[in-house]
């Protein structure tokens, strides 16, 4: 007889075991074939679209993470307008490179990872302790990363102890850093993290943060085939999420038009985009 009772009028035993304020861990008990990393593959090489350039930085009273919106299956534009951004929770989001099915499936599980841990101990996880339970769950899907079908996700939030914006990165292992300023990850990252370096200065404003992550993401695409850039013909933009004392905030559809149209308008004139001085 099967330990899963469900529908016979008892819960199982994980519903009845107190003391775990991690959803990951109810989770493995009840229904391990849920967790990212731990669905089998079919033999042979798989194929499957895979998300790009994600860019962060820090601004006086917050920090800003964006994304471009392509999509990619080798040679081949999967999707146009993937989203890559996402919240995590009131005061943080996560971005995602890398295989776009297992990604998201990981946004959503971190999503519930964060709400569960709320309601079971009735308090809000520190910024930190947040950034560790995202380390557990990429080291999950370190056996499909090795395979081929690796996630690399961005996190940034609003430290409300410190009252400052942070960054942090990963690797597929779930190796962890905190980065300084900005930072970027996916297969433009080279590009994107080279131009925020010359753009990058401290007190940005929110808007001079959002304009400068929009400019990394036009070099990015400039050189790198599997980011897009602002897509003017079809009115696909990146997506620009700002996480201050005040919450997540992700930037209307208007405000983005409005900075890579101006963008794109100085790139004519300007294709290498802005001048940083010498000295």
């Amino acid at each position: 007889m099967e330990a899963n009772t469900r529908g016979t009028g008892r819960l199982p035993a994980a519903f009845l075991t107190p003391g775990s304020s991690s959803f990951l861990d109810f989770l493995e008990a009840y229904r391990p074939e849920l967790i990212p990393g731990r669905q089998r593959l079919p033999e042979g090489v798989v194929e499957a679209p895979h998300g790009t350039t994600i860019v962060s930085a820090i601004f006086d009273g917050g920090v800003v993470l964006a994304g471009d919106r392509r999509a990619t299956m080798g040679n081949v534009i999967a999707q146009r307008d993937m989203e890559k951004v996402f919240p995590a929770d009131e005061y943080s989001a996560v971005g995602v490179a890398g295989t776009a099915g297992l990604a998201i499936e990981m946004v959503r599980m971190f999503q519930l990872e964060l709400e569960h841990y709320e309601k079971i101990e009735g308090a809000v996880l520190s910024l930190e302790g947040k950034a560790n339970r995202l380390t557990a769950m990429i080291r999950g899907n370190l056996g499909m990363a090795m395979q081929g079908l690796a996630v690399v996700p961005m996190f940034a939030g609003y430290d409300v102890d410190l009252g400052r914006g942070r960054i942090f990165t990963y690797d597929v292992t779930g190796g962890r850093s905190e980065e300084r300023g900005f930072a970027a990850t996916g297969s433009g990252s080279v590009f994107a993290r080279g131009s925020m370096k010359k753009l990058h200065r401290e007190n940005l404003t929110a808007q001079q943060a959002s304009t400068m992550v929009v400019q990394a993401l036009y070099d990015a695409a400039d050189d790198d085939s599997a980011t897009g850039g602002p897509d003017l013909a079809r009115k696909i933009f990146p997506i620009v999420s700002l996480i201050t004392e005040d919450g997540f905030r992700r930037l209307t559809e208007a405000e983005v038009t409005e900075i890579a149209v101006s963008i794109t308008d100085q790139r004519l004139t300007h294709p290498n985009g802005p001048q940083a001085p010498l000295l």
